[in-house]
């Protein structure tokens, strides 16, 4: 089968998100026999801040952020058996859905791909004429990175024909054990770049716990923080390449998890972060969110906390030998349940069922 993904980008992980989860999912699918080309705009500086060549398990279409360029590259979704249209793309969202489906044969599988769905289903609640509601008549399934059940209901409620949760996982080829980097020294660290809707959370489960604990070192990584307060205990070190996460991540005695606010309220959304760090067999700590134990085991394979109190608590009494233990057994965890080849069975699976029905009703 052919796709074609209309997404923010593959090869760049600058100010977003969801390459991880574009990385390892789309190659684990292509490991599958998918011929998959990906279409990302050139925006935000994206193309400037590369930190992967073009992969040869997937084509990669770089288009200009201009009107024609985005009605081009919807042309070639006539080719394609699965078409998909992501969120957040970053450049002329409605009409690029909109062009997708216009373009989409009437044959092929057309999916809206949300690895956002906590603020899409925010943006169109408020909005009774969102281009969303429209396209969801024509689109015959709803994908997510996370959310569980209160997200398939939401979609649902909005005429969604189906929502299936696909989550985050680990991709072993890129996330895996490496050697310590005395770079990334400490004993907390956190890797997140700033944002309104995480800034209040980051102050309260990592600012405020580095200030009550001055004889300890924080590792803060990420863009945007230059000019926050932060007590002198935190190393501020910017922008964190992707090749350096497995280092970053198990450096540290332990890693820290901050869900952004709407993540967390809704639960079931467990970030790339999460797998990333026990994928390279890291100790990690999170924020407290509904569903995490379907993910990690607490206690054993991951370190829950409910507020900046218990991340102090937690770290003033972890040892170096129960942070290797908790990593060791976080790394088995994922490595047995959570890769991306786990959730490309299930998606193939999805396509696959789907084509069978549309193939029984012709």
């Amino acid at each position: 089968m052919k796709i074609a993904f209309y997404g923010s980008s593959l090869v760049s992980a600058y100010w977003n998100g969801a390459a991880t989860y574009y990385r390892g999912l789309l190659r684990a699918l292509a490991q599958k026999g998918y011929d998959i080309t990906f279409y990302e705009p050139d925006v935000y500086d994206r193309q400037k801040n590369r930190d992967m060549d073009p992969p040869d398990w997937c084509r990669v279409v770089v288009y200009d952020g201009t009107v024609e360029a985005l009605k081009a590259v919807t042309a070639q979704a006539a080719a394609a058996d699965v078409v998909v249209k992501a969120s957040g793309v970053g450049f002329e969202d409605d009409l690029l859905l909109a062009e997708v489906l216009r373009n989409a044969r009437s044959d092929a599988l057309k999916i809206f791909w949300d690895v956002d769905a906590p603020a899409t289903l925010a943006e169109v609640r408020t909005a009774p004429d969102h281009p969303l509601r429209g396209a969801l008549r024509e689109l015959d399934l709803v994908l997510t990175y996370g959310g569980g059940d209160p997200v398939i209901d939401a979609y649902r409620a909005i005429g969604a024909r189906d929502c299936i949760p696909i989550y985050n996982a680990l991709d072993p080829q890129t996330h895996h054990p490496v050697a310590a980097d005395r770079r990334f020294g400490a004993d907390l660290g956190f890797l997140g770049n700033r944002l309104p809707d995480r800034e209040a959370r980051v102050e309260h489960f990592f600012l405020e716990p580095a200030s009550r604990l001055p004889g300890q070192t924080f590792l803060l990584g990420g863009s945007g923080w230059q000019d926050k307060p932060m007590s002198a205990n935190i190393n501020y070190i910017g922008h964190v390449s992707t090749r350096d996460h497995n280092a970053f991540n198990v450096t540290p005695k332990a890693v820290l998890n901050i869900s952004r606010a709407s993540m967390a309220e809704n639960g079931f959304s467990p970030a790339t972060r999460v797998f990333e760090a026990a994928g390279a067999g890291g100790c990690l700590i999170t924020d407290h969110w509904e569903g995490i134990e379907l993910f990690l085991k607490p206690d054993e394979e991951v370190l829950v906390a409910r507020d900046g109190q218990d991340v102090a608590d937690i770290l003033a009494g972890l040892t170096d030998e129960r942070a290797d233990d908790i990593g060791h057994a976080a790394l088995q965890r994922v490595l047995g349940e959570h890769t991306y080849a786990h959730r490309a069975e299930t998606v193939d699976a999805l396509f696959k069922s789907h084509a069978e029905k549309r193939e029984a009703a012709e």
